[in-house]
């Protein structure tokens, strides 16, 4: 199999060949098809996040090398263990990718994104930056008929991330004022999922032209450059009073405190992006003004399966995708890197 695997952090992925994998158990093998570039690859090759105030979350401890990246997979079952059971050979699925230990309480209640010991495909094993994926358990795949591939895939990560933040700002009053900060990649898929889930039309919120436009085309009542001088305070006069929720798919200090300035009494912000940086919070403000923060890590096995079928029923407005071969992976990330991608950059062998 050809794979392009992290071999030291801050350098570009090299082409590599290794045995094709044999499942063994469990495990089901994927021919892959289609697999999506995610920013957070971008911090987990630099092998830190940062924390700011001159700290970071150093990656070392925890990322193995060689890992390869890569977790919005869609492929075709071609191998399965000798104990996997309810998929058969050439059934076409998307595999969710944040995948726990399968024996905590956390992953009991159906939350294995949040278990402490990450099983997760492209993160803590090997993912979709190759042509080949072992999946160790049927459970994880879903079946993704009438979607094509390269849509199909940016369901298991930027469609999953942002229907699960979505879902923590309800309920809603049809009324309420919905602000999206951020339309890369996720923000674009909470644009373009946010009226199906929330039953608003959400204000889109990014310094690039170009990604407003994507925003406007996708769903959104009205985009916004926060960079704008005062345009939090606009914001508020045009809303009334400001928005009873903001979702921040950057998670940078400048896009966090927009969200917060731009908050309504009693508004919630939801941090989701990995941006990096630090805020200071002015605490007495917290109460006074009743908003709460809170934050919003992918999401359920659960709800990748309704995300799937909602999209599967659709009516859901296009998401751009760019279709590269998977030798262009690099230059992918180097174009994300330097905000270069509407929508969403998709690798297929």
């Amino acid at each position: 199999m050809r794979c392009y695997p992290v071999t030291a952090f801050g350098a570009p992925l090299v082409r590599s060949e290794r045995p094709t994998p044999t499942p063994t158990g469990t495990e089901v093998l994927l021919r892959i098809t289609a697999s999506g570039v995610c920013h957070s690859d971008l911090h987990l090759l630099e092998g830190k996040f940062d924390l700011g105030e001159g700290e970071h979350l150093d990656l070392a401890r925890t990322m193995k090398l060689p890992l390869t990246l890569g977790h919005e997979i869609a492929g075709e079952v071609v191998a399965l263990g000798p104990e996997a059971q309810g998929v058969k050979l050439g059934d076409r699925r998307v595999a969710f990718p944040w995948i726990g230990c399968g024996s905590c309480a956390i992953c009991a209640r159906g939350e294995e994104q949040l278990c402490a010991r990450p099983r997760a495909l492209g993160v803590s094993t090997d993912g979709g930056y190759a042509d080949h994926v072992v999946v160790p358990h049927p459970r994880y795949l879903l079946d993704f008929a009438g979607l094509p591939d390269t849509v199909a895939c940016t369901l298991c990560c930027s469609g999953l991330t942002a229907f699960g933040a979505l879902r923590k700002v309800m309920p809603l009053e049809a009324s309420a004022p919905l602000l999206v900060i951020g339309v890369g990649g996720v923000g674009l898929a909470a644009v373009r999922l946010a009226k199906r889930v929330t039953g608003v039309a959400p204000l889109a919120a990014d310094v690039d032209p170009a990604k407003r436009a994507a925003a406007l085309a996708a769903g959104a009542a009205a985009a916004i450059d926060p960079a704008e001088p005062g345009a939090a305070r606009t914001l508020i006069k045009e809303t009334g009073g400001g928005v009873a929720a903001a979702v921040d798919f950057v998670g940078a200090a400048a896009s966090a405190q927009f969200g917060l300035d731009a908050l309504r009494k009693g508004g919630r912000l939801i941090i989701v992006g990995l941006f990096g940086g630090s805020i200071r919070l002015k605490l007495p403000l917290v109460p006074m003004r009743a908003i709460s923060i809170g934050g919003s890590y992918v999401g359920s096995l659960a709800e990748l399966a309704e995300l799937v079928r909602l999209a599967q029923a659709g009516g859901l407005p296009p998401m751009p995708v760019h279709p590269r071969p998977l030798d262009a992976v690099n230059a992918a990330l180097e174009d994300l890197r330097a905000g270069r991608i509407v929508g969403r950059a998709v690798l297929q062998p």
